[in-house]
Order: C-alpha cells, then sequence, then structure tokens
C-alpha cells in the first residue's frame, strides 16, 4: 500500500530573464542575486506575480499582454521537506502531478532527472537521495516554453495557427500561445499536486475494467479485470488475489484464487445487474470494485473503485453521399443513442484554478441535459474529478488527444513523446465509464490543407499509428477516431470535400444561421457548430476599463477580448464585427447603444443555436447528434460560449435547456406557406402527451392536440399556417406522467424589432439569472 506526504503549499519563486548569465544549477541560482517571492504550488508563477504586486490584474483590459515580457524567463522553484523512514523493501517516489514545462530537478543539489510534458505526472525514485532525520531540498528549473520552441525550426511540412509555432515542439495546452477563445498566456508553474509517495514492495500496479457483453432485457453482463502486480516474494504461490464487484450493497460477483503470473486477466458474469446509461436512456447505475493483493490472510494491497457496466460503440462509415448515405451513430447497449451536448474547452488560462470552477461549471452539462460532452483538443486533459461527474451523471465523454489545428512534427522524437503522453493519459482515465471515444485531435486533418499544400492526412503517423497503436494496447474496448472531423482516404480521393465527411464541424461563412451552409448540410453528426453572443454589460464592466466599454469599434481593449494574443497580432480581429453581422441578420439594423448591441447579440445567439438543435433533432436518425460550442469562457472574453467567464449565463443557456429535454415539440421550417410541428422523444420508452401553440401576443391557442411518440421516436403532430407578419410562437406540452415542457418559435418574414422581442421575453418567462440584467 502506497503512503503519501503532501509536498502542496509554499514553496520559494526566484526568477530572472533565460539568457546567458542565468543560473544552471542550485549553487548558481543561490549566488545568482535573483528576486525571490512566495509561490503557491499547485500554482502558476502569473497567480503569484499578481499576487505580490508585480503583474496588474490580468483579466482586465489589455493586461494580459503584460505576461508577455516574461516568456523568455527562467522560474525555480524550492522548499525544504522532511520524509519519512522508509521500511525495508519500501521505495519512496517524488510525484509532480502536472509540471508546466521544461523542467530540470534536484534532490540535495544532485540531478534528479527532467520533466517536458505538462500534461501527464512525473515520478522520480528519491529512495537513495534523501537524508534522514534532517531537511531535504527540492529544486525545479523551469525554462522559457517560448525559448525552447524557438530552438527548433519550422519544417516546410509543419503547421501552426500564426501566434502558435512555438508550440509545434512542446508538449503543452496550444490555447496557452493564443486562440481565438482564449488570451496568450505562456504559463509556467507547478500547477498540480506534489507528493512524496511510499511504496511498498507489494503493491497492485494496475486494474483495468472492461464490460465485455450486455444483454439489458436480462439485465445480464459479463465483465474482465486486467490486473498487474508486483512483489518481493520469488515464489508466488502463498499470494492470492481476491476480487469483488457490489451493486447498491448486492455482491454481484467474487471471485479468490492464486495467481501463477504477476500479471493476467480475469472475468465475470454478473446477473440481475443495472447498467450505465447516458442521460435520457436510463440509470448512470455504479458498481463499486475491490481488488486485494493478499500473503495468507494479510492485506499486502487493495485498490477500490467503480465500475460501470456498459458497452459503447461508435457505428461509422468512412464516407457519406446522396447516392450512399452513410453513418456516424453512438451505440450504448447495444441502443442507438442521439446525442445532444456541449465543447468542454479551457475553464481557465491558469489551469492551477481549474478545480475551483468544477463545482460551479460541472452541474451545467447535466442542468442542460447534456448526454455527452467533447473536451477540445487544445485544453488539458481534465482531472478525475471531471470524469467523476459525468460517470454519476451519465454524460457521455468525447475525449480529444491534445493536439489542435497543427501539423505536428512527424519526427521520431515527437512521436515517442507523444506516445508516452498518450500511455499515461489512457492508463489514467480509460476505468471511467462515462468515456466513450478516443480523438486523434482537433481539425489536425483540416490543417494539412491550411498551408496552401494539399496533404494527405492518412499519411500522418501520430494519428494514424502512435495514437491508435495506444489504444489498441492500453484500452482495447474503447473507440478510437482518427480526428475531428476525419478526413478518410475515401474523403480525401473524392476532393477532400467536407460534405463527404459524416461527421462535421460546421463554421464556414458564419452567416444568416438558417441560411443554405447550415441548412443544408450533410453531416450526420455535427461536433462543432456556434454562434457569438456578447456578455452582460455586468460582465463587460467588470473586464474593460472605464473608457473602453462602448463604442467597441477598433476599441484596442475589445480586440484584446475577442481575443488578440499579442497587440501586433489581427488575426481575430473580424470577431466582433462578425458578432455585430450576426445580429444583423435577425434585425436588420446596427445598434448604437450598449444594451440593445448586448441584447440583440444574445438573442441571436440564442436563437441560431436553438435552431442548430432543433434541425439536427428534427432529422432524426439520418441525423444522430449535435455537439454545439461551446459551454462556458475559459477567460474573460467576447466569445461564442453560452456562459462567460463570470458564469453569467447568456440567454442561449435557456433556451438549450428547454430544447435538450429528452421530449420536445419543434416546429419545423415553413414549406409552400406551412410549419409542421414536430414531436420528439430521446427516451427508450414510448411517451403520451398534449401540447398547444399560440402566439405570444395572444392567448387562443393557433395549434393544440395530443401526440404519442415511440420509443426513440420522432412524430408530425400537426401544421400551422406560415404568418404574413413577425411574431413569437410559444409551444407548451405536458406528459402523462407530469412532466411539462415548454419551447418557442420566431415566426413570420424578417427583420425583428428589438422592442418586439424584449415584450416576447417576458412571455418566455425567462430565469432571473439568465440573459442581460432586466
Amino acid at each position: 500500500m502506497s503512503h503519501c506526504l503532501s509536498l502542496d503549499g509554499t514553496w520559494d519563486l526566484r526568477y530572472g530573464p533565460q539568457d546567458e548569465n542565468a543560473p544552471t544549477t542550485p549553487q548558481e541560482l543561490a549566488r545568482s542575486g535573483w528576486p525571490c517571492l512566495p509561490a503557491t504550488v499547485p500554482g502558476n508563477v502569473e497567480i503569484d506575480l499578481e499576487k505580490a504586486g508585480l503583474l496588474p490584474d490580468l483579466e482586465v483590459g489589455e493586461n494580459a499582454y503584460a505576461t508577455l515580457d516574461y516568456e523568455r524567463f527562467d522560474w525555480w522553484y524550492r522548499r525544504d521537506f522532511e520524509a519519512p523512514a522508509p521500511k525495508p523493501g519500501q521505495r519512496l517516489e517524488l510525484v509532480f502531478e502536472g509540471i508546466d514545462c521544461l523542467a530540470t530537478l534536484w534532490l540535495n543539489g544532485q540531478p534528479l532527472g527532467r520533466a517536458e510534458n505538462m500534461f501527464i505526472p512525473h515520478r522520480f525514485d528519491v529512495t537513495d537521495l534523501l537524508k534522514r532525520g534532517a531537511a531535504n531540498e527540492i529544486c525545479v528549473r523551469i525554462r522559457s516554453a517560448v525559448l525552447e520552441g524557438r530552438r527548433k525550426a519550422v519544417e516546410p511540412g509543419g503547421f501552426a495557427l500564426d501566434s502558435n509555432y512555438e508550440s509545434l515542439h512542446v508538449r503543452k495546452a496550444g490555447h496557452m500561445y493564443g486562440w481565438d477563445i482564449m488570451p496568450r498566456i505562456v504559463s509556467a508553474g507547478l500547477w498540480r499536486g506534489v507528493r512524496l509517495e511510499t511504496l511498498d514492495p507489494d503493491r497492485i500496479d494496475e486494474v483495468y475494467w472492461t464490460t465485455l457483453r450486455v444483454d439489458p432485457a436480462k439485465r445480464w453482463a459479463m465483465a474482465s479485470a486486467h490486473w498487474n502486480f508486483r512483489t518481493g516474494h520469488a515464489d508466488l504461490r502463498p499470494l492470492r488475489l481476491r476480487f469483488a464487484i457490489r451493486q447498491d450493497g448486492r455482491e454481484l460477483a467474487a471471485r479468490t484464487f492464486s495467481p501463477l503470473h504477476t500479471g493476467g486477466r480475469t472475468a465475470f458474469e454478473l446477473h440481475d445487474v443495472d447498467l450505465w446509461w447516458p442521460r435520457g436512456s436510463g440509470k448512470p447505475a455504479l458498481c463499486e470494485t475491490l481488488v486485494e493483493l493478499l500473503d495468507g490472510d494479510r492485506v499486502l494491497d487493495c485498490q477500490t473503485g467503480t465500475l460501470g457496466v456498459r458497452t459503447v460503440k461508435l457505428e461509422r462509415t468512412e464516407v457519406t453521399t446522396p447516392a450512399s448515405p452513410g453513418e456516424f451513430v453512438f451505440v450504448v447497449n447495444g441502443q442507438k443513442t442521439f446525442i445532444r451536448g456541449t465543447n468542454w474547452v479551457p475553464l481557465d488560462a491558469l489551469h492551477a484554478r481549474d478545480p475551483r470552477h468544477y463545482d460551479a461549471v460541472l452541474p451545467m452539462l447535466a442542468d442542460l441535459n447534456c448526454n455527452m460532452v467533447r473536451c477540445w483538443g487544445g485544453n488539458v486533459y481534465e482531472d478525475h474529478a471531471f470524469f467523476d461527474f459525468c460517470d454519476r451523471n451519465g454524460i457521455l465523454v468525447w475525449q480529444d488527444f491534445a493536439l489542435a489545428c497543427t501539423v505536428s512534427p512527424q519526427t521520431d522524437d515527437f512521436a515517442e513523446a507523444l506516445r508516452a503522453e498518450a500511455e499515461a493519459i489512457v492508463r489514467r482515465l480509460r476505468n471511467h465509464p462515462s468515456l466513450a471515444l478516443w480523438v486523434g485531435g482537433n481539425e489536425t486533418d483540416d490543417a494539412h490543407g491550411w498551408s496552401g499544400l494539399k496533404r494527405d492526412p492518412n499519411d500522418d503517423r501520430l494519428t494514424r499509428q502512435v495514437l491508435p497503436g495506444v489504444v489498441r494496447r492500453l484500452d482495447p474496448a474503447r473507440e478510437y477516431l482518427p480526428n475531428s472531423p476525419y478526413h478518410s482516404p475515401e474523403v480525401y480521393r473524392g476532393g477532400d470535400r467536407a460534405a463527404l465527411m459524416p461527421e462535421q464541424h460546421l463554421w464556414g461563412p458564419r452567416d444568416d444561421f438558417k441560411g443554405d451552409f447550415y441548412a443544408k448540410a450533410t453531416a450526420h453528426f455535427v461536433s462543432e457548430i456556434g454562434y457569438h453572443g456578447c456578455p452582460d454589460r455586468r460582465s463587460l464592466e467588470r473586464f474593460l476599463e472605464r473608457g473602453h466599454l462602448w463604442p467597441c469599434k477598433d476599441d484596442p481593449q475589445w480586440l484584446a477580448k475577442c481575443v488578440r494574443p499579442d497587440p501586433r497580432a489581427t488575426a481575430y480581429d473580424y470577431r466582433i464585427p462578425l458578432m455585430a453581422k450576426q445580429a444583423s441578420f435577425l434585425f436588420g439594423q446596427a445598434f448604437d447603444d450598449l444594451d440593445d448591441f448586448v441584447l440583440a447579440s444574445q438573442i441571436s445567439q440564442a436563437e441560431a443555436l436553438k435552431f442548430f438543435v432543433e434541425w439536427s433533432r428534427l432529422g432524426k436518425w439520418r441525423r444522430t447528434g449535435m455537439l454545439w460550442w461551446n459551454l462556458r469562457d475559459g477567460w474573460p472574453i467576447v466569445s461564442d460560449a453560452v456562459v462567460d467567464y463570470y458564469n453569467r449565463k447568456k440567454l442561449a443557456y435557456e433556451y438549450l435547456k428547454r430544447i435538450q429535454a429528452d421530449v420536445c415539440v419543434i416546429c419545423g421550417e415553413a414549406v409552400r406557406g406551412r410549419h409542421r410541428l414536430f414531436a420528439v422523444n430521446d427516451t427508450p420508452a414510448p411517451v403520451r402527451g398534449r401540447f398547444a401553440l399560440r402566439d405570444a401576443d395572444g392567448k387562443k391557442p393557433k395549434a393544440k392536440g395530443a401526440f404519442e411518440i415511440p420509443a426513440n421516436g420522432l412524430v408530425d403532430v400537426g401544421a400551422v399556417k406560415a404568418p404574413a407578419k413577425p411574431a413569437m410562437w410559444l409551444i407548451e406540452w405536458e406528459l402523462r406522467d407530469g412532466v411539462a415542457g415548454r419551447n418557442h418559435y420566431l415566426a413570420g418574414p424578417r427583420p425583428f424589432k428589438l422592442a418586439d422581442y424584449r415584450r416576447w421575453l417576458r412571455a418566455l418567462e425567462i430565469p432571473k439569472d439568465v440573459g442581460p440584467e432586466r
């Protein structure tokens, strides 16, 4: 069994320019005269500099640019600690859960090792280097990721976004170099916990749980545990392994046996078992697991955990055409599952603060009735707390590997670094039942064509060989998708056209949300689609300085928040005019008043995202799901998230919550002067209910009736004549079990008047904590 001593807390932090005069050893550091300040671990150096008054509030205005001056610095962390005396056979390891990023480590002045990846833990055996009964000193030097990134040339075959080329050779979250949704803050620090771990010689190394087969009707399943342990016993005969699986206090399976080897696989037949289901399809039932390594009756080590008994398959084709429609559908426990969900982007530009956001943000996924969340590849890998929440709440996780919008180096060194990263991440997360899919990155297939050189992304060794090889070896029960969107060999041979891809990102011209680009898209599954929405005035006043609040045109602080990674970089300046243009599609005018602009922008975003989800659901099962972009901002910015950094919900939040109900009534677009009404059911049981549709400015129903929808079905429930003038229709329904819901439809010809919409908002009964202050 392992025992841990936390080394979190206050450390010393010294810093200075990384140049020819910079210290390279702890001894040189002591003579350097570099300034020292207290640092918090887990932490980021920018947080400590802010606390010390050396950086301004980075969230305000253009202040994030102040971090550019520190990108070329060395950072030295140091602390003392006393270590416990190990018992015979025990080993002690220093464990760094997250070092950002390029580090050299010393213990008591002796070199300990190096770290070159921010995403994964690093372990160092320190048994023979520790002092007993005296203070031990740890020193960690973190070099400049920017300067180190510049040491390796960009090859003609490589590609990155304009401000991201320094990231190509560095295993660090891509967004930190600047993105259209995040500022450029190329941070450094010990961003996750540090501990000293005492390891016994007899211990369980790993247990990998998988569900092999299920029969939902018979409440039966076959599960297996792949296990490895290590021992100081040369003779294994005295040792035993004990396994137990329990659910709701019932023992479903138990087995005790003498292992013939230190690794193996054990299967379990489970009867009367509650399966794990995604939201809307059933309960996300969990089992408790116990594995013990025994010497006689003495427990040498034990592992406890959870097991969600379920199978998840992705049934997909390589291409889709009108003549031969393809497929992209998730199948859980043998049943097709229609996906309603969102994209998960960084919670914070300074990742040491990520855990403090979980309690506020994770419940939003359940509140919005998401049954899937996509972890985007420009981010870090989330911690167990994220996956535990998804396990408990029936939310499937689509997990990108940490590659985004680049053509990464195809060298042996980089491939080996990515392989080691993937092995660590797969081992860390694979036992979570919510984890549905590994994906080889975000838009890296796209990036193979962005340079103007048309190259086949199927030749990429990282996404076609390295990453699937790791998944095949370490998580063989889980699906792997080479990229999102995936340019299959068939798609590439067909001209590399997005229309051939079963799964697509729908960005395109970002014009009218009811335009042909969206309405006539060929996608079966949409994993990115979004629309801009301006944050609330209260948030703008918090992150923009006085005098910069309005007007927004060409204002440097608005440009910094849209998001310029550097004052010289203008690639994302289009985003504020785009937001204004998108609002004008609906209202036919520009807005000179800030409050009008905010409201019009949020209405435009809300109506667009509602339309996108409705479009997806009305196409069931030709279309199989949508992951809209995105839930929440990771920084105070102007963006397409539906919740801002301060957790203020835009109007789109409530509209999405209503339209993502398991059962929903939707008004379709007018065809020959009439709107068809549809009722959709995403549950595994038939439902019955009644609905009514009325004008927001009237009381008399324009349509009403009863409906009966088969399990996972879609039915036509009536029609309404298209109005000659702009109007809002309110749709309400109630099921036989008493569950009620509501939706609306913006009817009639454009443009709409903002004054009319303000009046209709009252009829929509939007909660007070959603949308602009009213």
